[in-house]
């Protein structure tokens, strides 16, 4: 549908495909919220001659009674992947009605619309919403088809903003010139604790400007910068983030998923987690690293005592780089509470040190190998870790079970982030076992 221009006078009308937000022809006295969420919905929606979301409208009567009960702090939850009830996701234009219910409600604090369909349209009202809203600390836009553009938008309104700690944009395509963006609202604002930029197509470019602001940035405490668009052989997005951490005193979770970090790269960060004395959480899963690599991080880990999940997961340490780690968690390393080697081409030998370790390292709770090479004594191993009460059956990815008197291992749901791309229709949602580094290294309320 399309609506006029804006009467409002800006310094820069913004893109052409803004819908128009007429609220300045009627001043809005704000103070407790007048009605329930679903009538100023409703309202709203016959004055701006907007069609009625169904699904907003459904979602909004619950939240209307959660407040009636005396609940506050609510995370309002509109994500577009809920196969529980009919879903007419949201558009920028549903956004746009959506946002202006929720200016300057003092009841919700947190907002999930992931897996819709904003679009930059829908960015814009994101961006001033950020702009109005006091009291909204998380916000989850990923997988919205947002692009650079939009990406700008929300940057640039987070500027002024002080009261969000946590943000997602995952899967949202803002590329390099978002990234960009991103990173120099960084050297601005000062709220925001966890900042997720995971699949959003950053170039290198961008990647080393936030390894670059981060040197000085003492606030963020968790950052995600999975799957960079990345050319080259040389390693640069790791030498750079490792520069980062011999700097950095306040980082506490780094992901750097699918960086092509070889052995040479977990050198460098290994040089770096030396000096590093607040790094908890290092994801460096589907990468390059092989058993060499191991050869450094089981080195480091006998001094640092800070780092207590380890994600390995989908890279290729064998039996011999497993041997290494499980050396160090036998003698010298007590802070390590997780570890996942998971799919890493481990044949029984390697799977079974790892288990003797956990029989002497008693701080090392959470182990997750699903996808190596498992053989009779690796099955009746991991058994009688779990009969031993050494390995909680919620702290691991395989279940025993005996058939024809021999044990064998099923996989379990279980991991450091079963729960990151989606969340489960039944049961839990953010379940420890499932998402067991969150919960071993909180950072933020939210997954």
């Amino acid at each position: 549908m399309s609506l006029p221009p804006s009467p409002a006078p800006t310094p820069s009308p913004g893109p052409a495909w803004v819908l128009a937000d007429r609220s300045a022809t009627k001043p809005v006295t704000y103070g407790e919220p007048i009605g329930s969420l679903q009538e100023q919905y409703n309202n709203l929606c016959m004055e701006k001659s907007q069609k009625i979301n169904p699904f907003i409208l459904q979602i909004l009567q619950g939240v209307d009674e959660e407040i009636k009960n005396g609940l506050e702090g609510i995370t309002l939850n509109i994500a577009g992947n809920n196969r529980l009830i009919p879903v007419e996701r949201v558009t920028g234009e549903d956004f746009w009605i959506l946002s202006r219910v929720l200016e300057k409600n003092p009841y919700i604090n947190g907002l999930d619309v992931r897996y819709n369909l904003l679009s930059d349209v829908g960015a814009y009202y994101a961006a001033k919403l950020l702009q109005k809203q006091y009291n909204l600390i998380y916000l989850n836009l990923m997988f919205n088809d947002i692009g650079p553009e939009g990406g700008e938008l929300i940057a640039k309104a987070l500027h002024t903003n002080t009261t969000l700690k946590y943000l997602r944009m995952t899967g949202n395509k803002i590329e390099n010139e978002g990234g960009m963006l991103f990173a120099a609202m960084l050297q601005i604002n000062s709220s925001l604790e966890k900042l997720d930029l995971g699949d959003c197509d950053l170039g290198m470019q961008s990647v080393i400007a936030f390894a670059t602001v981060l040197t000085q940035n003492q606030k963020i405490k968790g950052i995600n910068l999975n799957r960079p668009i990345l050319y080259g052989e040389q390693e640069e997005s790791t030498v750079h983030l490792s520069h980062m951490l011999k700097e950095n005193h306040c980082l506490v979770e780094l992901h750097m998923n699918k960086h092509d970090i070889r052995n040479g790269g977990i050198k460098q960060l290994c040089d770096a987690l030396y000096l590093n004395k607040s790094l908890r959480y290092l994801d460096v899963s589907c990468n390059k690293i092989t058993r060499d690599g191991m050869v450094f991080l089981a080195d480091v880990l006998k001094s640092n005592t800070t780092l207590a999940v380890i994600d390995l997961s989908f890279n290729r340490i064998e039996t011999a780089g497993t041997k290494y780690l499980s050396e160090t968690l036998t003698s010298h390393n007590r802070s390590l509470k997780a570890l996942s080697v998971v799919s890493n081409s481990i044949e029984g030998e390697g799977l079974i040190a790892l288990s003797q370790s956990m029989k002497t390292n008693l701080t090392l709770s959470n182990i997750y190998i699903w996808g190596n090479k498992f053989d009779e004594a690796t099955c009746v191993a991991y058994s009688e870790l779990i009969q031993m009460g050494c390995l909680k059956p919620d702290n691991t990815d395989v279940e025993p079970y005996v058939v024809d008197g021999r044990v064998h291992l099923a996989e379990v749901s279980n991991g450091l982030k079963k729960h990151y791309y989606w969340t489960p229709s039944y049961g839990e949602a953010c379940s420890h076992s499932a998402n067991a580094g969150s919960s071993l290294v909180p950072v933020g309320q939210h997954l």
